[in-house]
């Protein structure tokens, strides 16, 4: 059996599920295929996986590959599943609600893709995050919902032990765009700063995808917060490396912290408490999922850099509870987002939906 993933362009949370959940499948003897209409840093990824994609592919390709698909899940994109019923695939079409950034942008785009998704599309998918749900009841109530979590595959992306790292780090990963919050980082990496001047802050961050205007505000604004000297740019590291920056964090003594306005899901925060780094966030939804406050992260109020620091400073002096929350955090991830969980419910989605 073969499914299509289609997505936008490899890169954030989607790149990760997309690369995840076709090796997750190989076990439930679905092999996964990925198309992105543009090309993007998370390719390499992609290709050290050894997982078949195309890119940008024209009708007349795509034609010719989409019989030997037995479904497809269309990420984000509503145009995709008419585009592809035009070029003759009459099997079942899963429109997938992830990767829609703010409550506003999703809704914008799931009542724009409303007449496309229930016209060409069998069923929704969704994690189980809370905005998403609503949306889809609200928009697409009749038709066929299934919401399971995301992948991560913790036997490969987990804690790394490695020398200690002489000074605390303070890290941040995403895109350079308003959801991500960016501003907001810098700004409480900057009192942070203020207070332990010994510290690094490393960014983790897709440095394809920003404009050159958007780019140059970044560095302005790194540079009116004095950041210059203490700042680290890892632009587009490959995801195989992320266990061993992630780990050096953890036990650095620093921790993540996720200035998102809102999360469908949330990978880097996951991906980080698999590698034992505490993560300090702003509740965006998503991250729900595995942040219980003071048990397995920690929260803080959008957008009060005050708040923010001092939970921040707490999670890094008051070591009892950094190590319990640690601990608790690492084994959640690995007893929720289970690779086999994931394929056993996603094959049951096929099934219910006919695909045999």
């Amino acid at each position: 059996m073969k499914v299509l993933f289609t997505f936008y362009v490899p890169s954030g949370g989607v790149e990760t599920l997309n690369r995840l959940r076709c090796d997750a499948l190989k076990s439930r003897d679905i092999e996964g295929h990925i198309l992105y209409l543009r090309s993007g840093s998370g390719l390499v990824n992609t290709q050290l996986a050894n997982i078949p994609v195309m890119v940008g592919p024209g009708d007349v390709e795509l034609k010719q590959r989409l019989p030997q698909y037995d479904a497809v899940v269309a990420t984000s994109d509503f145009w995709m599943p008419g585009r592809l019923r035009r070029l003759g695939f009459h099997k079942p079409i899963i429109f997938e609600i992830q990767g829609l950034g703010t409550r506003e942008q999703a809704e914008q785009s799931l009542r724009e893709g409303t007449q496309e998704i229930l016209r060409h599309c069998q069923a929704s998918l969704m994690p189980p995050t809370p905005h998403l749900q609503e949306l889809a009841s609200i928009y697409y109530p009749a038709l066929p919902k299934f919401v399971f979590p995301n992948p991560l595959d913790t036997q490969h992306f987990h804690y790394k032990a490695q020398s200690k790292y002489p000074v605390p780090i303070i890290a941040w990963v995403g895109r350079l765009e308003p959801n991500k919050n960016w501003e907001l980082f810098l700004e409480i990496a900057a009192v942070l700063h203020r207070q332990r001047p010994q510290m690094e802050i490393w960014m983790f961050l897709d440095y394809q995808l920003p404009t050159e205007d958007t780019k140059n505000a970044f560095w302005q604004y790194v540079g009116r917060l004095g950041l210059q000297s203490s700042l680290k740019l890892y632009p587009n590291t490959p995801n195989r490396e992320m266990p061993y920056y992630l780990s050096r964090v953890g036990d650095s003594g620093g921790l993540l912290i996720s200035t998102s306005t809102l999360e469908g899901f949330g990978y880097a925060v996951a991906e980080a408490l698999a590698c034992r780094c505490p993560v300090l966030s702003t509740d965006s939804d998503g991250v729900r999922l595995f942040i219980k406050h003071n048990e397995t992260g920690k929260f803080f109020a959008y957008p009060q850099v005050g708040q923010a620091v001092a939970g921040a400073l707490e999670l890094m002096d008051h070591h009892a509870q950094r190590e319990k929350i640690r601990n608790l955090g690492q084994q959640l991830i690995h007893q929720w987002l289970s690779p086999q969980q994931y394929a056993d419910s996603f094959r049951q989605m096929l099934k219910r939906l006919g695909v045999n």
